[in-house]
């Protein structure tokens, strides 16, 4: 899903040959008050992916991002404020679990979440800054992986995904189940390049991770996106020069890759959301913004499609709206784009396509969601579909489609005067059911209160469904940008 995500922005110099590259990129954020759990801690015993130990060392988060969060943590673990309580209250949503976070201790930021849809597991990843370490010269931040083998209800241990041995640090974790087989895919970050592994025993081993993209000088904000046969892979992020689209194919179940650059412009463009269709058809949505300098956003947001029908040789971009930049975000560590630019697709039974923004239609004013379907898959949209409240901030959209032909989304908004996130779903996208807050813990963070949550952790979360059809999500929360906070998961009962 997405979610984003999820970064800091900097300028880093890169020295490639003695030539200097110069790179903008952002979002992403540091560990957990009570005593962990067994579970809390990683295991390196099973570490995944175990690839070479190449030094892949950058922060696509930026070094002065990383600092920021783990002296926030330093300074919440001083005052005693770190963490999660072990007993959080909450008033649990109708038909819902009611939201728990996945570790009291740590502090976890930009999760992903996959479900197989037709055998009872569901993978969770976060993005984990200041815990403990597969080893001594491995990544912090790292990917840490939890298997429920029961539809979401339980989980087992966390476990790396990858020790990444010489890594400063892993960003953008992104995990998706191939259909037809089983098998997991995930990519993630390691510094500034996107890696690739698979695991074929439902978690517990995984493949060599590999680079899908060695030749392109920097890579940020990894989408993966399988097709239902595991043979056909496909990946978007964006690299040089201005953040340009990019999007790397495999077409051996992910051993080899070929990377295509896909626009060439002075727009930024950030992948959220990806599906490879029943024809081969892949999709992904894009957001383009344009910046004045490292770190300022000029102009408008606008919504991409970018697709491909010859198994991603060639790409053609199609224009599905154009909005306003909202509101800046001014909590601790914050960079003035992060609330700008998120989208999520979602792809149903029915071959239908439903790409979920964020924007303001007048500049500088509260952001909403919007919704846009696909019939043709992804070459015509149809119009907006409002699903927040007008007024009302909104922002960090997550959509799936089910097997039986419905959409089910959740968005963040401020109509308490904190965040929350909440629930909708459709059958035909012109009605919608009454928007439910997930969100429903009152209490047990500094962040959290009755009336929600203090800041939005990260760019994106996800929705996805089991084989049994129950939707499971998972989010990020925190008391600013700079943290610590914590990922949150809610699962239908």
């Amino acid at each position: 899903m997405p979610h984003r995500k999820l970064i800091a922005l900097v300028v880093a110099l890169l020295l490639l040959g003695g030539v200097g590259v110069f790179l903008a990129t952002r979002r992403s954020p540091a560990p957990a008050r009570t005593a962990a759990g067994a579970s809390d801690r990683p295991s390196t015993d099973a570490d995944a992916g175990k690839a070479d130990d190449a030094d892949a060392s950058g922060d696509p988060d930026g070094g002065d991002t990383t600092d920021l969060r783990l002296q926030a943590l330093h300074d919440a673990a001083a005052a005693g404020t770190l963490g999660v309580d072990a007993v959080v209250p909450r008033t649990a949503p109708a038909g819902w679990s009611g939201e728990h976070v996945v570790s009291h201790r740590y502090d976890d930021w930009e999760p992903a979440i996959a479900a197989d849809p037709h055998a009872p597991y569901v993978y969770r990843l976060v993005t984990r800054y200041g815990g403990p370490k597969a080893c001594k010269q491995c990544p912090d931040p790292a990917i840490v992986l939890q298997v429920s083998r029961n539809d979401g209800r339980t989980w087992g241990p966390s476990r790396f995904l990858c020790r990444c041995k010489g890594t400063t640090g892993q960003y953008d974790p992104q995990i998706e189940v191939v259909a037809d087989t089983g098998a997991v895919d995930a990519s993630f970050m390691r510094g500034y390049s996107v890696w690739f592994t698979r695991s074929s025993d439902h978690g517990r081993t995984w493949s060599k991770a590999v680079p899908v993209a060695p030749a392109v000088a920097w890579q940020d904000k990894d989408i993966l996106a399988p097709a239902a046969n595991g043979t056909d892979v496909y990946i978007a992020f964006n690299g040089p020069t201005d953040g340009d689209a990019w999007v790397s194919s495999s077409h051996d179940g992910g051993s080899t890759w070929s990377p295509v650059k896909v626009t060439n412009s002075k727009r930024y463009l950030y992948a959220f959301g990806g599906h490879v269709l029943a024809d081969g058809t892949v999709v992904f949505s894009e957001s383009s913004l344009l910046y004045a300098n490292a770190r300022d956003l000029v102009g408008n947001t606008r919504e991409v499609a970018i697709r491909s029908t010859d198994g991603g040789t060639t790409w053609h971009a199609v224009q599905v709206d154009v909005l306003q930049l909202g509101r800046v975000c001014t909590s601790k560590g914050c960079p003035a784009d992060f609330y700008d630019g998120h989208s999520a697709l979602g792809l149903d039974g029915r071959g239908r396509l439903l790409m979920v923004v964020d924007g303001a239609v007048r500049p500088r004013r509260p952001r909403r969601i919007y919704a846009y379907l696909s019939t043709d898959e992804g070459k015509t949209w149809g119009p907006r579909i409002l699903l927040s409240i007008p007024g009302v901030n909104a922002g960090f959209p997550a959509v799936t489609g089910t097997p039986n032909g419905r959409f089910l989304v959740w968005f963040m908004d401020q109509r308490t005067g904190r965040w929350n996130v909440w629930f909708r779903r459709s059958a035909d996208t012109r009605t919608w059911s009454r928007a439910l807050k997930l969100s429903n813990a009152i209490g047990g963070a500094v962040y959290k209160s009755r009336a929600g949550f203090l800041e939005a952790y990260g760019d994106y979360g996800e929705i996805d469904v089991t084989d049994r059809g129950t939707p499971v999500a998972i989010w990020g929360e925190g008391p600013s940008y700079a943290g610590p906070g914590g990922c949150w998961y809610t699962r239908r009962l």
